[in-house]
């Protein structure tokens, strides 16, 4: 009997066992890799499919009312949609999680952030709208004031935006330049006012504080250059840089440029006149030096930086759109190439 197995103790053959079992083992997981992977490969278009095709309404609500995501994960989520300008969605989550919430304070928040939504895609009125009904609960949210008052700015309601500083300084803010500021934009947008009383006011208003100075002038030297060559201080010539660089030869006031060391180098480097050898900002100087030279056609752009939030827009702004401090804006000169073909402001 034991003959009959005799081959089974052969060496060979066990190692043509090892062999054939490494074989089939490498088979086999070869061919479940390659199933996986297509599985996988379904699995993610699916996925994607499924973030291609935006849920509708009635569908994120059934999606929020099986409770298969806390409100937390549903809220970086509206967060996501936010930060893509997909407000529409953002807003359908926000109110379907008003919708299920009951505590007084969570559903504020819920409110808040619903209410920063539609400030952001543009519908002030709605903003306003929520904003009136969170205030109505809890009158002392600093948070949802200070957002009814930029909703207000931006819909040039600014009587309304001057009341809502009231409760604002009862609860401690300091709300002296918000106030100088929506006095001022309300006088330039006063129809029964004419220009030339706005400009004394504005001329009085920089004088006697000397803030807004962007504001000031950027109506200032459109309506009555003369007044505002003379009210102009030289400390802050740099700050209004843009504005002197693109004014008309005709409103130039020499004498002043003259008695000005850094509107001798901006105009200098412009060729306006010729009487700065050099300047210690790096593109003034190389504008003069070319002028010198006689080489032509590069100019000066203008950018536009946030002194408190250091964040940098290519437009001027007198209320920050990022961190919205007042009268923060610094203008920064870049050299670049001189546009020959100049179009006309309207």
């Amino acid at each position: 009997m034991n003959g009959l197995f005799i081959e089974f103790r052969d060496p060979l053959f066990g190692i043509i066992v090892f062999f054939a079992l490494i074989f089939i083992i490498a088979f086999v997981s070869y061919w479940w890799g390659r199933l996986r992977s297509k599985e996988d490969h379904r699995y993610l278009e699916r996925f994607l499919r499924s973030l291609r095709r935006a849920p509708s309404q009635p569908q994120l609500k059934a999606a929020i009312d099986s409770d298969a995501l806390s409100q937390k994960s549903w809220l970086l989520i509206a967060e996501s949609y936010v930060q893509n300008g997909d407000f529409e969605r953002a807003v359908d989550i926000y109110r379907s999680l008003i919708d299920r919430q009951s505590e007084p304070r969570r559903k504020r928040d819920l409110l808040f952030l619903l209410a920063q939504t539609y400030f952001k895609a543009g519908f002030l009125e709605r903003c306003e709208t929520i904003l009136l009904q969170i205030l109505g609960r809890f009158p002392r949210t600093p948070q949802a004031l200070k957002l009814l008052l930029f909703t207000y700015e931006r819909l040039q309601a600014y009587d309304r935006a001057l009341d809502v500083l009231e409760p604002l300084d009862e609860l401690g803010d300091d709300v002296a330049a918000d106030r100088d500021y929506l006095e001022i934009q309300r006088l330039l947008h006063d129809p029964k006012s004419d220009p030339a009383a706005k400009c004394r006011r504005l001329a009085e208003h920089y004088r006697s504080k000397g803030t807004l100075a962007y504001l000031v002038f950027e109506y200032l030297f459109a309506h009555d250059p003369a007044l505002a060559w003379t009210t102009l201080r030289e400390t802050d010539a740099a700050k209004i840089a843009d504005i002197l660089w693109l004014l008309p030869e005709a409103h130039l006031d020499l004498d002043i440029i003259a008695s000005n060391g850094y509107l001798r180098q901006l105009y200098s480097a412009r060729g306006s006149v010729n009487l700065a050898q050099n300047s210690p900002e790096f593109e003034l100087d190389v504008l003069i030096k070319l002028r010198r030279c006689g080489h032509t056609g590069i100019d000066l752009q203008f950018e536009y930086l946030c002194a408190d939030c250091k964040q940098v827009f290519p437009f001027p702004f007198h209320r920050c759109p990022q961190c919205q401090q007042i009268d923060t804006v610094v203008t920064e000169t870049m050299l670049c190439k001189e546009q020959y073909e100049k179009s006309d402001t309207f």
